[in-house]
């Protein structure tokens, strides 16, 4: 478990320990002091890793989860290196691209890993545990990201992932596999659209897996957003590392108390609890921000914010849990849709969310409104299926070496 968290939270430090550098970036390529051109570094990080998941989830049906878990830490390090050494915004970028495309293997097997041992409510709620674990980073990584600033080149922010993918990787080392002899399938192109397709038969997979990425929309709309609106609406922006980890430990408690309730009241109920709430705190968000004009008292816009962004993010687990319960069968190909969809959905959104902040927040909460209601929509269409719902699926047989 603990390696689990490990690994699942070099995601979250490739992104949050380098938010309090996009002033110095700004400045070292040119950009104008306010530009949100700097949420680039997050939206190219996110589209790597809805690439990703294809170079790994069907894989490891057939090899196992920790090769390609292996393989995807060994990209992240090589990808956090040439970020650090690159000469232009542009190769920056790339370099970020291609960071995400190796982070996706970690969070594809961690997926895989856990709906390899297990299923249903029990998942959801090791899922929420899992996750209120993790973001313990969001909490530290802005302030450990702004200390190495001060002591060091700001270039540091992309060494110090990369140290941590190194012992990540040597940590992989002592863990077990976990995918069963019995459900390897062979890794070929046919077998792999024949996968794809048994995933596409399942309205919850379907549903659900969309109403994640509407769901991570909402977070990497704050992600991105969050330095923007401190520095360049509020003024604030020393704040930034204090703000962005008091909302992340809300982030926590609220992962903690969904692995608390999905016990009693199961995975469907509380989504659809969660679902009504959001709704109505999302309208609460819009509200302030539009009748101030853009510019909401700081404390009251913070507390609209606090109301409906942790939500929805513990809503992203308890949705990836409902939307593999389906497919054990091909829960490494699973696992990879799942992360390329939601991945990508999330980062367009995301940049979407946050690319046209200039001196307001409606933006930002015109957003988190919609992709509610998107979201909302997808969960209520998903839950129509009975969760219990499993279809027979014969992969080809393995060949026999020799």
């Amino acid at each position: 478990m603990a390696a689990i968290i490990a690994v699942m939270s070099s995601t979250a430090l490739a992104i949050d320990i380098m938010l309090p550098a996009f002033p110095e970036m700004r400045a070292e390529y040119g950009m104008a002091p306010g530009s949100a051109d700097v949420a680039w570094i997050i939206t190219a990080f996110f589209l790597g890793m809805a690439t990703g998941p294809w170079l790994y989830g069907p894989a490891s049906d057939k090899y196992g989860r920790l090769a390609p878990l292996r393989i995807g830490l060994m990209v992240y390090v090589v990808a956090a290196v040439l970020a650090a050494l690159a000469p232009s915004w542009g190769w920056v970028i790339a370099a970020r691209f291609l960071w995400g495309l190796g982070s996706a293997g970690p969070r594809a097997m961690t997926l895989a890993m856990v709906r390899d041992r297990y299923e249903g409510d029990t998942m959801a709620r090791l899922m929420s545990l899992i996750m209120a674990v993790f973001l313990l980073v969001p909490i530290l990584a802005p302030a450990l990201g702004a200390g190495l600033i001060h002591v060091l080149p700001w270039r540091a922010v992309f060494f110090a992932p990369a140290v941590f993918g190194v012992v990540l990787l040597l940590w992989t080392l002592r863990l077990p596999e976990t995918l069963p002899a019995h459900m390897e399938r062979p890794f070929t192109f046919r077998e792999v659209g024949r996968g794809a397709r048994e995933v596409l038969r399942h309205r919850r997979t379907i549903g659900f897996t969309l109403a994640t990425g509407f769901l991570f929309g909402i977070v990497t709309s704050y992600l991105s957003a969050s330095e923007i609106v401190l520095e360049d609406v509020y003024g604030y922006g020393d704040w930034f590392p204090l703000y962005f980890g008091g909302i992340a430990v809300l982030f926590a408690l609220n992962s903690l108390g969904n692995a608390r309730f999905v016990r009693s009241v199961g995975t469907d109920n509380l989504l659809k609890r969660l679902a009504a709430y959001c709704t109505a705190a999302a309208l609460v968000l819009l509200i302030v921000s539009i009748s101030s004009d853009g510019v909401p008292n700081f404390w009251l816009f913070t507390i609209a914010v606090v109301l409906v962004v942790p939500v929805a993010q513990g809503m992203g687990p308890l949705c990836n849990t409902a939307a593999l319960t389906p497919v054990p069968h091909v829960a490494g190909t699973a696992s990879a849709m799942n992360a390329t969809f939601t991945t990508a959905i999330g980062a367009l959104l995301g940049n979407l969310g946050a690319g046209h902040i200039d001196g307001s927040v409606v933006p930002f909460s015109v957003a988190v409104a919609v992709y509610v209601a998107a979201a909302v929509a997808l969960i209520n269409w998903s839950t129509r299926e009975p969760a219990s719902v499993h279809r027979e699926f014969t992969p080809a047989p393995v060949p026999v070496d020799g």
